[in-house]
């Protein structure tokens, strides 16, 4: 089992209950922080020590009390340290449950386990554990399988790329429409295209279709 693991949540009592999980699996040498650039030092400093971690466990939402902060999300945390410490194991434990956010991570910054932090997190987080150290293998919480499941990943197409990119330059709906019916693209009626910008917007929780844009361009998809 993992030997030396670095916890970063703001919460003391998240903090005592992760605690008490990992003692009972035999892990002893655990470091707690409540801030994510406190998370980096600790991470280069042990690394620099050779005495590395081996997991880190990471919560992704961290309240801001006005203490100065480089890194202000465990999403921000988790990139700085994939460009840095590629073989560094990690795993989300957060309430977060958005399909976009979580293929973002396991997708495009390449965590090794993601555990819903409901009733059964504590459990399941001891499960995230022993799979990825006995297995290798990406585990995430059974309630979000489906979120990373190939079958039921999201698959964007170019009909959606033209649709956000003609958004965010300011296209209504009928002129997508008539830009579609010009290039011989089919679906193009204004209905197709509503229909299909709802799909989007519920797949990724914006609430407007200005949301959308910017979530798609945080993403990289326009």
């Amino acid at each position: 089992m993992f030997q030396k693991v670095l916890v970063a949540e703001d919460l003391d009592v998240i903090n005592s209950g992760i605690k008490i999980a990992l003692e009972e699996i035999g892990i002893k040498d655990i470091d707690f922080v409540s801030y994510c650039d406190d998370a980096y030092f600790k991470i280069k400093n042990a690394y620099l020590n050779n005495a590395p971690y081996h997991l880190i466990i990471s919560d992704l939402s961290f309240k801001n009390d006005g203490t100065p902060q480089e890194l202000k999300s465990g999403e921000e945390l988790i990139h700085k340290i994939r460009k840095e410490f590629s073989d560094l194991k990690i795993i989300v434990f957060s309430v977060e449950d958005k399909p976009y956010k979580i293929q973002h991570l396991y997708k495009n910054l390449k965590i090794d386990g993601y555990v819903w932090k409901n009733r059964n997190g504590l459990k399941e987080l001891r499960n995230a554990m022993h799979r990825i150290y006995t297995t290798n293998q990406f585990y995430i919480s059974p309630e979000l399988n489906t979120t990373v499941h190939p079958k039921q990943a999201l698959e964007i197409t170019d009909f959606d790329i033209f649709l956000i990119a003609s958004l965010s330059m300011g296209s209504l709906q009928e002129e997508i429409s008539k830009s579609l019916r010009k290039k011989g693209c089919f679906p193009s009626s204004i209905s197709a295209i509503e229909k299909r910008l709802k799909f989007l917007k519920e797949h990724f929780n914006a609430s407007n279709p200005t949301h959308l844009v910017a979530i798609a361009k945080d993403f990289g998809l326009v």
